[in-house]
């Protein structure tokens, strides 16, 4: 009863001459009284004016575009400017962003402070692109890149590739695994591993779960990855010179096989990513290669030669020296390399030079090159030596318009140069201790 007395008297208190309506709707405004705002303090003729301009910019832009500065380096075509947001080519007329053209790739190489590696570095640099060197320095030498440690577009990463690592790019070269009999040899389990999870040797290690780590970051961000695989996946040939056709003839128990399968095995792997996740893959088999920055003491024939004619040792031989190679110039490789990856083939392609040398011939060239007075010293072969090596390189030639320039009497010269300073620099520092 009291609520009802309250409320009744606060009834009574509301003026009479109040009463309630509800709130009016909000009407749409006419088409007239839009039109008429627009014609308002001649906010039309300022919307026509601005409609006016933009119409001149874009019919006198492409007119604007050749009056920029003259190309700073007419002597190199394709050449890419070093900026980072927007670069130009210098093909055609005018300049092209090379977002339109050729844009910069951010690439990165494995084993990029090993002696290929780095000379794949440099190329790149020079080409524009953004490169991400990875490598744990078991054979790489960070001597082979000091050269570029103030590039803004150069990265290092001190890094095993048989850890799994994510990392944003658009191609990746790999190349990290111990090329070497002295350094696969070493560790051959980690050798194999860097192709197996189940082996031991640091060859095949690197072979297996590095190749496997970096197919998974390719199928992650969707990069074009490319394999450096080896002439040795043909082992002791039954075929010459070898085609990408021939199986090989490998003995997969042997000392050199942790190697040998190893690269096999990833050459699998990178086939199985790419037809069965997509994975856009390059496969390159590298036949015998040479050149300034290999290791001064890596069992391989060629800077065994060089190192020991420089340091007045006997040249060893081993078994008759009637065994066969083919050496390409590294340069030569670099540029195989760059072709295969910037193509549309999968591959396996053969990369080497064709001409064929016994290794007294070698020996020979080496011996008029540096020092004709030097020897030479016989010992047993090693265990599964192939007697013959030579690449046909016909589909490289066909399909990646490849193939080697450097004969190997202008390429060692060159070596040497690089073998006689680092030995020496060696021998300098020996006699300061």
């Amino acid at each position: 009863m009291k609520q009802l007395h309250k409320q009744t008297s606060k009834d009574e208190e509301m003026p009479s001459n109040i009463q309630y309506s509800p709130k009016s709707q909000k009407h749409h405004r006419s088409l007239p009284r839009s039109i008429n705002y627009l014609l308002r303090e001649q906010r039309l003729l300022f919307i026509l004016i601005g409609i006016f301009i933009g119409s001149i910019f874009f019919i006198i832009q492409p007119t604007l575009s050749h009056l920029g500065p003259p190309d700073t380096h007419p002597s190199l075509p394709g050449y890419i400017s070093t900026r980072r947001d927007i670069g130009y080519s210098s093909r055609g007329v005018g300049r092209v962003p090379v977002g339109i053209g050729s844009r910069r790739l951010r690439i990165v190489v494995t084993g990029g402070a090993g002696f290929v590696g780095s000379h794949l570095v440099d190329k790149l640099i020079g080409r524009g692109n953004e490169v991400i060197v990875i490598d744990n320095f078991f054979t790489g030498r960070k001597e082979n890149l000091v050269h570029l440690f103030g590039n803004s577009r150069f990265e290092l990463i001190r890094h095993d590739v048989v850890e799994s690592i994510l990392l944003e790019v658009d191609q990746i070269y790999h190349l990290a695994c111990p090329a070497s009999p002295v350094h696969y040899k070493y560790n051959p389990v980690k050798t194999i591993i860097s192709f197996c999870l189940l082996c031991f040797n640091h060859s095949y290690l690197t072979n297996v779960m590095g190749t496997l780590n970096m197919l998974g970051l390719a199928k992650r961000i969707g990069a074009r990855f490319l394999l450096t695989s080896t002439s040795e996946v043909y082992g002791d040939p039954l075929e010459h010179p070898q085609k990408e056709t021939y199986w090989g003839n490998v003995n997969p128990i042997g000392e050199r096989s942790c190697y040998d399968e190893g690269k096999r095995t990833a050459e699998t792997l990178t086939m199985d990513y790419h037809r069965g996740a997509g994975v856009e893959v390059r496969i390159a088999r590298i036949f015998n290669t040479y050149g300034p920055r290999m290791c001064l003491d890596d069992g391989r024939v060629v800077s065994n030669f060089v190192a020991q004619a420089i340091r007045k040792q006997p040249l060893t031989v081993y078994g008759d020296g009637k065994q066969t190679r083919s050496f390409q110039y590294v340069s030569d490789l670099v540029n195989g390399l760059v072709a295969l990856m910037d193509g549309e083939h999968v591959g396996p392609f053969n990369l080497g030079n064709p001409g064929e040398f016994t290794m007294l011939e070698l020996a020979q060239v080496v011996k008029e090159t540096i020092d004709s007075s030097a020897t030479i010293e016989y010992k047993p072969n090693t265990a599964d030596d192939p007697h013959m090596r030579k690449p046909d390189i016909s589909k490289a030639k066909e399909l990646l318009n490849w193939e080697p320039k450097v004969p190997l009497r202008e390429g060692l010269p060159l070596m040497i140069n690089d073998f006689r300073s680092r030995i020496l620099n060696e021998d300098e520092g020996r006699g300061m201790k």
